[in-house]
C-alpha cells in the first residue's frame, strides 16, 4: 500500500512553528525593552508592537492544532485500520555491505575490515567518490571491492553504492554506510532483526545513551536532524515513525532496493537521505527505525556535518524539499 500524504498535518506544524518562533521574538523584545527602559524612555508604541506578537502568536499555534486534528480524526484513522503486521523473515541472512567514501584513506581500512570480520558479512564494497588520495589502494587491500564515482556528490555517491551492491543475488540484504568509521559492523545484528517487519531499516542516532562523546553530531545537528525527521513524518502521518533522516546507515532488502532504485533522482546530493526515506514510504515500501551506536569521525569530516552554519544550510534545504518538492532544489 503506497504512502498517501496527510492533507493538513505537515502544514499544521509549521504553523505551530511558526507561532512559537513568533512568541519567543515577542518575549526576548519585552526583556530587551523591559531593560532598556531603566535607562531610556521608550514610547508606548513599542511596548504595543511586542504585546501585539506575543498575543497574536498564538493564532497560528490554534490553526496548526486544528488541522492536525483534521488529518488524525479523518486521515489517520483509516491508516491504522488497513495496517497489517508484516512478519516475513529472510531465509539468506548473509549482506552485501556498501561503504561510500571520499578522502578516506584514514579510516577505510579500519571500516572494510570491521565489516569483514562480521559473520553475517558476505562482502564490502567500497565506492569512492573521486578521492585524491589512496582510499581506493587502502580499501582494496584490506578486502574490499573497490568503485570509483567519477559524479561527484554524496547523492551520486550513494545512488552507485545501491547500485553496484543491488547486483548481488546471493544476498538478499544490503547494508549501506559510510566507512568514516563512525557507524560500526557489531549493529548490523540488531538491523536484521526489524528487516522481517520492513523494506527499509534506517538507523536512527537519535538515543543519547548510543552516542559517544564528541562525535560530528552536535547538540544542534542532533535536535534539528530530529525536528526535520518529524517534519517528514507529519506529512506522512501514520505510515512511519521517524527520529532521524541524515544517517546513511540502513539495512535494505535486496528485491524492495532493486525496484527503489527506478524510482531514486541522483541530483539529490547532501539531503539524500530524507529524499531516500520518502520516496520508498510514498511507494509503498514499510520503513522502521532502530538505534544504532555513533562514534567519532576518523579523519575529517567532508559532508553536511562540518559545522554547524554547513548543518543549517542543508536542513533548511530538507524542508524546502520536504514541503515543496525535492525538485525545487535540484533545478
Amino acid at each position: 500500500m503506497k504512502g498517501k500524504k496527510t492533507s493538513f498535518a505537515l502544514w499544521g506544524l509549521m504553523l505551530i512553528m511558526l507561532g512559537i518562533f513568533g512568541y519567543l521574538i515577542g518575549a526576548i523584545m519585552g526583556a530587551i525593552m523591559a531593560a532598556l527602559r531603566l535607562f531610556l524612555p521608550l514610547s508606548h508604541h513599542v511596548k504595543d508592537v511586542v504585546e501585539i506578537i506575543i498575543w497574536y502568536s498564538a493564532t497560528p499555534v490554534i490553526f496548526g492544532v486544528v488541522l492536525i486534528t483534521i488529518d488524525l480524526i479523518f486521515v489517520v484513522p483509516s491508516k491504522r485500520n488497513r495496517k497489517k503486521l508484516r512478519n516475513e523473515p529472510i531465509e539468506n541472512t548473509k549482506i552485501t555491505v556498501v561503504l561510500t567514501a571520499y578522502n578516506d584513506q584514514e579510516s577505510i581500512g579500519s571500516s572494510v575490515r570491521d565489516f569483514l570480520e562480521n559473520k553475517l558479512v558476505q562482502r564490502v564494497i567500497v565506492i569512492s567518490n573521486n578521492s585524491s588520495d589512496q582510499t581506493m589502494e587502502v580499501a582494496a587491500n584490506a578486502g574490499a571491492i573497490v568503485y570509483n564515482e567519477e559524479k561527484q556528490g554524496y547523492g551520486a555517491c550513494v545512488m552507485r553504492a545501491l547500485s553496484e551492491a543491488s547486483k548481488y543475488e546471493d544476498t538478499e540484504i544490503v547494508a549501506l554506510c559510510e566507512g568514516d568509521m563512525t557507524f560500526r559492523a557489531y549493529d548490523l545484528p540488531k538491523f536484521v532483526a526489524y528487516l522481517p517487519h520492513a523494506d527499509i531499516v534506517n538507523g536512527t542516532r537519535i538515543v543519547e545513551q548510543l552516542q559517544q562523546a564528541e562525535t560530528q553530531l552536535s547538540m544542534f545537528m542532533h535536535y534539528g536532524n530530529f525536528a526535520v525527521a518529524k517534519l517528514l513524518e507529519a506529512k506522512y502521518l501514520g505510515d512511519a515513525t521517524l527520529s532521524d533522516v541524515g544517517t546513511t546507515y540502513k539495512v535494505i532488502r535486496s528485491n524492495s532496493l532493486r525496484i527503489l532504485l527506478k524510482q531514486i533522482d541522483s541530483k539529490v546530493n547532501l539531503e539524500f537521505n530524507p529524499y531516500f526515506l520518502e520516496q520508498a514510504i510514498r511507494n509503498g515500501f514499510s520503513v522502521l527505525e532502530c538505534p544504532i551506536t555513533f562514534h567519532p569521525r576518523v579523519g575529517i569530516s567532508k559532508g553536511g556535518n562540518i559545522s554547524n552554519r554547513v548543518a543549517l544550510r542543508v536542513g533548511v534545504r530538507m524542508i524546502v524539499g520536504i514541503i515543496i518538492g525535492w525538485s525545487a532544489i535540484t533545478s
